[in-house]
């Protein structure tokens, strides 16, 4: 049986929510059952906008987050209003991506984990960005 103690937001009849304040303060874990096995954990959006910090302009981005979970999974539900705060949160599109991925690597310390954004066209030129974190390893080594 799986352990439900942990998840805030899960299961919740009320759930609020933040839209310029993106913290770890909002995601959730559980425990891994399978610790000992290294399996990839999958997490898609094409729906992410934040704010440009200069113009205050709306950017679009797909978000895909990929992990090799040690100890702790996130939580999905927690996930998704974790990434929602961002949606009035004016950033550089460099900044978010390396965000997120500390963000997510503090609350549930992965073996792997990667996140890339994938920020829709402006003025004809689309940017991805792409951030990894090795447990043990430079973080240099992307």
């Amino acid at each position: 049986m799986d352990d439900l103690s942990s998840p805030k937001h899960l299961g919740q009849s009320k759930t609020e929510y933040s839209y310029d304040n993106p913290s770890v303060d909002i995601l959730d874990t559980f425990p891994n059952r399978y610790p000992g096995r290294n399996y990839n954990i999958q997490f898609f959006t094409r729906e992410f906008t934040s704010l440009c910090p200069v113009t205050g302009q709306p950017d679009f981005a797909a978000i895909e987050i990929n992990y090799v979970p040690n100890e702790l999974c996130l939580e999905s539900k927690s996930l998704k209003l974790y990434l929602f705060a961002y949606r009035q949160y004016k950033a550089f599109v460099e900044t978010i991506t390396n965000k997120i991925l500390d963000d997510l690597v503090t609350v549930c310390a992965p073996s792997w984990m990667e996140v890339i954004s994938d920020f829709t066209s402006r003025g004809g030129i689309s940017m991805n960005v792409r951030a990894a974190h090795n447990e043990g390893l430079d973080d240099d080594n992307t």
